[in-house]
């Protein structure tokens, strides 16, 4: 049930993946209906709202004649469908739609209800426009919005389709053409939901992916035999920081029952610190979500629309909330502080593999001159460091000259955003073969199930049934494969 308000990021998950239809609150419909009434009373008596009495971007100075507002609508959509590149994958696609939709129904676009209305018969019989990656640079989506809204009204491609165009498969899905009032193309059209959707899918990755990585860590320190003194929370209160009392309480949990709590179990007094501070190197990615996330519930559930109508006084206003620089900064963050989360992993493997740091032989394989091991799998996990460090990197931000200079500011949300679901499958490999490492590592310390974490044993066992231990050199390649997309679902929560 979308109202404007309450969309979470789980929710929204749901409705990308099609597990869930959605309906309308009236209060929403409501809603639009009344501002919709004050819009259109605006555009009667010619008053100035920018991009239905006037045009739009540096035409904002010329006024539309009365013929031109009743056309103005189809040609805002026609004129910035212009998306290109891969085609958007279906989940991506829905959630834009859904996000759309939700903050429609907050009112303050002036939209008319039938654009809702239209959205979510869309949705529920999953036709979902066919829509290129590349367009936005963080000034709103407007060719995004304008592919997508392309599609919407008849002129356009929906996924998977084999019929001629969009108008065809609306009918045979039994939904009527949509006809658009004054402020309708724009709303279509001008908005940040596939930048929204972006991130909030991307963090939603995130999500499973830090609980497995509070698993892979853990069981490391199984394997590794390591000191859980750095984890007090005592010591922790010393010096405060985000996120790490949260990362070091849910690893000692993730511990409870392991024979590491027992005097003198640890092999060291000081491990390593890819090991020592995996409570502040966690915890960074831990705060640095909770940043996003709250960030993106204004996205979501907030009008970026321009201009917007105030109900309660009857005013419409020109504003600036198509504009996304907290949300791009606060990307840029989480995408940094998963650079750090993937090395404090890689560098954990890597001291997994070593005999100098374990007792455990070179490559967790026997001592035998032919026996490689998990060693040349460590050349992967460098390789996906490598890669998730470059599409971290922040985007590009300068004063832009387009609009004729009047569209001088921009973002790049949707770069960093994008990034973040490229960083998190990644991601979801890396931890994977820190899991497969460290459960050889338990095996060749020869620790029974009873002697580890007792929420670490079940995990422990569907590691083994997907990659069983390694007796002899093998092919690595589909069992990581297979691991990372179980973390990707969110299995090692």
């Amino acid at each position: 049930m979308l109202d404007g308000s309450g969309l979470s990021i789980a929710d929204l998950a749901a409705i990308a993946g099609n597990e869930v239809s959605v309906e309308i609150a009236p209060a929403g419909l409501t809603a639009m209906r009344e501002t919709n009434n004050i819009l259109l009373k605006f555009a009667k008596e010619r008053k100035p709202v920018y991009g239905v009495t006037t045009g739009l971007g540096p035409r904002v100075k010329q006024a539309l004649s009365l013929e031109e507002i009743e056309a103005f609508a189809l040609k805002t959509i026609r004129g910035r469908a212009h998306a290109i590149g891969r085609i958007m994958s279906k989940r991506l696609v829905r959630a834009a739609m859904a996000i759309r939709l939700n903050s429609l129904l907050t009112g303050a676009s002036g939209a008319s209800p039938r654009i809702a209305e239209h959205l979510a018969r869309c949705l529920n019989a999953d036709l979902v426009p066919e829509v290129g990656e590349t367009a936005s640079i963080g000034a709103s989506d407007l060719l995004w919005g304008g592919s997508m809204a392309l599609a919407l009204i008849g002129e356009g491609r929906f996924l998977g389709s084999k019929l001629e165009n969009s108008a065809a498969d609306l009918k045979a899905a039994g939904i009527e053409a949509l006809t658009l009032g004054p402020r309708d193309g724009l709303a279509l059209v001008s908005h940040s939901s596939f930048s929204a959707a972006f991130a909030a899918l991307g963090l939603q990755d995130t999500g499973n992916l830090m609980s497995a990585a509070q698993t892979a860590a853990a069981l490391t320190l199984e394997g590794f035999r390591g000191n859980l003194s750095p984890f007090n929370p005592s010591l922790l209160s010393l010096r405060p920081q985000p996120g790490q009392s949260e990362a070091a309480a849910d690893l000692l949990n993730r511990l409870e029952g392991s024979r590491l709590w027992e005097m003198d179990a640890a092999r060291r007094l000081q491990d390593p610190l890819s090991i020592r501070n995996i409570a502040q190197v966690n915890g960074a990615a831990f705060a640095a979500m909770k940043t996003v996330e709250e960030t993106l519930n204004g996205e979501m559930n907030g009008a970026t629309d321009n201009p917007v109508v105030l109900a309660k006084t009857g005013e419409v206003l020109s504003g600036g909330s198509y504009l996304n620089p907290y949300l791009a900064v606060s990307l840029v963050g989480l995408n940094q502080a998963l650079v750090h989360l993937a090395a404090g992993i890689s560098a954990r493997t890597a001291k997994l593999l070593s005999a100098r740091f374990t007792d455990l032989p070179n490559g967790l394989i026997s001592e035998n001159a032919d026996a490689a091991g998990f060693a040349p799998v460590a050349k992967l996990s460098e390789a996906l460091f490598a890669e998730i460090s470059h599409l971290a990197a922040p985007p590009v931000v300068f004063p832009s000259q387009l609009g004729d200079g009047v569209e001088d500011t921009l973002t790049n949300a949707a770069i960093s955003a994008k990034a973040l679901q490229k960083i998190a499958r990644r991601l979801a490999r890396l931890i994977a073969f820190e899991m497969i490492a460290a459960a050889q590592a338990i095996r060749l310390r020869v620790l029974s199930a009873e002697e580890i974490g007792v929420p670490l044993r079940p995990i422990l066992q569907k590691i083994e049934e997907i990659s069983p231990p390694l007796s002899d050199d093998r092919p690595m390649a589909a069992e990581i494969e297979a691991l990372a997309e179980l973390i990707l679902k969110g299995e090692f929560k």
